[in-house]
């Protein structure tokens, strides 16, 4: 197991490398053409971009930090690190919204001239840059948050691009340069959902909350059914990272006529493969113990 998850996260690096370089040098271009021609949209997909480029450097570097082998100190590793990425990823995405929709407010108050030519050349050159970004980085999005920040961001920036587009395609036909801050706040508003949920998912995993998709009731109602099992307690279910799900339970087990190691191996195989529970760690007692006296029943 502990190669399969080297090998994705050797994957999920050079995912991210190479959605980093065009992007890094694209970003440059756009902030100097924000500038340039004054349109809000084009700064607020530059900020975008930005935030990508110190996002998928984060992501690198997390990775990169959780391939430490575990130590005295750290038992688990250091693989967390990419939850704390993007857990970052999502903050920065935040208050980059809230930045753009600020300014959209003071813009909106005090319109400012727009240059829409360059303005949808650059967001045209934006657009492929990040259509190649998010390309890359689509395949390995659902096997680790980390990577999923960072496919979100990008995905932010494509659809900010596309808005660019459309806002500088209106104000040349009609002159109406009060939609740049429209589409702006646009962006905003669709980016801060997206990075609450990424933000809720990287917390519950920092809090050892119950991975998404386990049904606690149904896992200790299947343990109960193995052959010679009375009782589940202290039962705890929660993921290292976004794909490493952890379970401890006492499971009880009265009398001697059930042969405890067949009956772990037949525990472990059911988690594994009806809950795609990896790291598996049982206790067995003929009677319940001090946890299942103090309440602990199924958490």
């Amino acid at each position: 197991m502990g190669g399969s998850h080297g090998a994705d996260r050797d994957g999920n690096e050079r995912s991210l490398w190479i959605a980093l370089l065009p992007t890094a040098g694209f970003m440059v271009a756009e902030i100097v053409g924000g500038l340039v021609t004054g349109s809000l949209a084009l700064i607020s997909d530059a900020a975008h971009m930005a935030t990508d480029v110190i996002g998928l450097s984060i992501a690198i570097v997390a990775i990169r930090i959780g391939r430490r082998p575990p130590d005295a100190r750290r038992s688990f590793g250091y693989e967390r690190f990419e939850i704390l990425a993007a857990a970052f990823n999502a903050l920065l995405l935040f208050g980059v919204a809230l930045y753009i929709l600020y300014e959209a407010w003071r813009r909106l108050s005090e319109p400012t001239e727009v240059n829409s030519t360059a303005m949808l050349v650059i967001a045209g050159l934006g657009l492929l840059v990040n259509l190649f970004s998010v390309w890359m980085l689509r395949s390995k999005r659902d096997a680790s948050l980390n990577v999923k920040g960072a496919y979100f961001e990008v995905l932010s920036d494509l659809l900010g691009s596309v808005g660019v587009i459309v806002a500088a395609i209106v104000i040349r036909l009609t002159g109406w340069e009060w939609v740049d801050s429209l589409i702006a706040v646009a962006i905003g508003f669709w980016v801060l959902p997206r990075t609450w949920i990424l933000l809720r998912q990287s917390v519950n995993i920092l809090l050892e909350g119950v991975p998404d998709g386990i049904d606690p009731a149904a896992v200790a109602q299947a343990l109960r059914a193995l052959p010679g099992v009375t009782d589940v307690h202290d039962m705890h279910v929660w993921a290292l990272t976004g794909g490493r799900i952890s379970l401890t339970a006492h499971l009880v087990v009265p009398g001697d006529t059930v042969a405890i190691p067949a009956l772990l191996d037949q525990a472990r195989t059911m988690l594994h493969e009806g809950f795609d529970i990896g790291h598996v760690t049982l206790q067995c007692e003929p009677v319940p113990c001090a946890d299942a006296a103090a309440g602990h029943r199924f958490l």
